[in-house]
């Protein structure tokens, strides 16, 4: 076998022969089965601060990931070095790797007709992030900005405003016969800025808007009038007395929960029995009207494909959408091979590929399904409440469902928002919190490729004062 063209100082790189080649070189080698992965990428960022650029970045990068099996042996290894010389030492590198590993009767790559990638036009790439010039770009991350300062005199600073747009390039080949290949692309804009109040004291606060395509990314000015809504609002923040009161969760904190049901239905929690939600498949977890999708084709409104959507999974298999949880009722684990051999199932084509270690679990575009009131509704009907915005910390034990995080947002007084209350924790249960949602909003929006609608939740703690 020739050697293969590895060199990219003189020719743009081409991922899927390079995979091609680097798996042809891996069995050539000895390997009995090998997956390799590309990856190329290029991004542009810029903050500026009180109008001054203060960060400017423009990068490119390629990388090359192997994993090799010797029987149920495997190892991976990864490399920048795309010369020939490079990839002989990373294919030699795994498989001297693989050689002193376990055996594992439960690895290896999927079986040949499971591979496949989805056929259709999934809209992952638009040429048109990197439509504006660069002084353009710079001066978008001064818009943003300007529209936040301008918005109040209580505004009185700024920790930036800043403009990024990046597109991206993966290649996955193996053994097994499967080559795919696919870009994407990615636009964004946001502020953070920050208000003070009469006596001094500063709130911070911010928003953002992003998008495959920047034709899709929200005005400077909007995205800077609605971050100074959201930093005002939280001026004259204060304690509250501890207590029981309904948790209106929004959208934007939401999701979080949504992601935590993810990692508890992960079947490398599962089959560790790592998680609240072991042996509950086919159990109702939750209040009736919630259902959970992780839907890796779909396309978002404007034709778009969602920021988790792509044609094939990290193991080359084709992208689906998964129900996770049914009208309350656990449908599935989230599995890649590995976790799907572990616990006698199919993979849900949930596999998640980075360019060295052996394939994880990720969400595609994991949502939960929107209900029938709107946000003004779930609020309305509160007498005493704790309308959340903004989490800290990482208070969430998927083993036990235990929920404990700080908070800030506002208070609910007779169906109203009054104050802003900041410095409490909210605490609770998963396992009685997804029994226990009580209205489902209306406003799924996906900023990111997790995503809900406003929650409102009953039986939680308040810790204040």
């Amino acid at each position: 076998m020739p050697e293969p063209a590895l060199s990219l100082a003189e020719t743009a790189l081409d991922l899927t022969s390079l995979t091609a080649d680097v798996v042809a070189l891996a069995m050539k080698a000895g390997a009995s089965d090998a997956e390799a992965v590309a990856r190329e990428g290029d991004e542009f960022s810029v903050t500026v601060r009180m109008g001054e650029v203060e960060t400017l970045k423009e990068s490119g990068s390629r990388a090359l990931g192997l994993r090799v099996f010797l029987g149920q042996r495997s190892a991976s290894a990864s490399t920048s070095d795309l010369t020939a010389d490079g990839i002989r030492q990373l294919v030699d590198g795994a498989l001297a790797l693989a050689r002193v590993t376990e055996e594992d009767p439960f690895t290896g790559l999927p079986e040949p007709g499971e591979f496949g990638a989805l056929d259709r036009d999934l809209h992952l790439y638009f040429e048109d992030v990197y439509s504006l010039p660069g002084p353009e770009r710079i001066e978008w991350a001064r818009r943003v900005e300007a529209a936040a300062l301008t918005a109040d005199p209580r505004i009185t600073n700024s920790d930036g405003g800043s403009f990024e747009a990046a597109t991206g390039r993966r290649a996955l080949a193996n053994s097994r016969g499967f080559a795919g290949a696919y870009r994407t692309s990615y636009a964004g804009v946001s502020a953070a800025p920050l208000a003070q109040d009469a006596d001094g004291k500063m709130q911070r606060d911010g928003w953002w808007s992003s998008a495959r395509r920047l034709a899709d990314v929200e005005s400077p000015e909007s995205v800077g009038r609605e971050a100074a809504r959201r930093t005002l609002r939280r001026l004259g923040a204060r304690r509250v007395p501890t207590q029981g009161v309904p948790i209106v969760f929004a959208p934007e904190v939401a999701r979080s929960l949504v992601g935590s049901v993810f990692e508890a239905a992960s079947g490398d929690a599962i089959w560790r029995s790592a998680s609240f939600l072991a042996g509950k498949l086919g159990q109702s977890i939750a209040t009736p009207g919630l259902t959970i999708i992780d839907d890796n084709t779909m396309l978002l409104p404007g034709g778009a494909g969602g920021f988790g959507t792509s044609p094939f999974d990290g193991e080359g298999l084709p992208s689906q959408r998964t129900i996770v949880v049914e009208g309350g009722v656990l449908r599935n684990y989230l599995l890649n091979t590995y976790t799907a051999r572990k616990l006698g199932m199919k993979s849900t084509h949930n596999a998640s590929r980075g360019l060295a270690g052996t394939p994880g679990i990720g969400a595609g575009n994991l949502y939960l399904e929107p209900g029938a009131h709107s946000p003004e509704q779930i609020i309305a009907e509160i007498p005493a409440g704790f309308y959340v915005t903004a989490l800290m910390g990482f208070g969430v034990n998927t083993v036990t469902g235990d929920y404990s995080r700080g908070a800030t947002g506002l208070w609910i007084e007779n169906g109203q928002l009054t104050h802003a209350v900041e410095e409490v924790t909210v605490a609770g249960n998963l396992t009685e919190m997804l029994r226990n949602v009580t209205a489902i909003g209306n406003d799924l929006v996906f900023r990111g490729s997790i995503a809900s609608p406003t929650l409102r939740i009953d039986g939680m703690t308040v810790a204040g004062s």
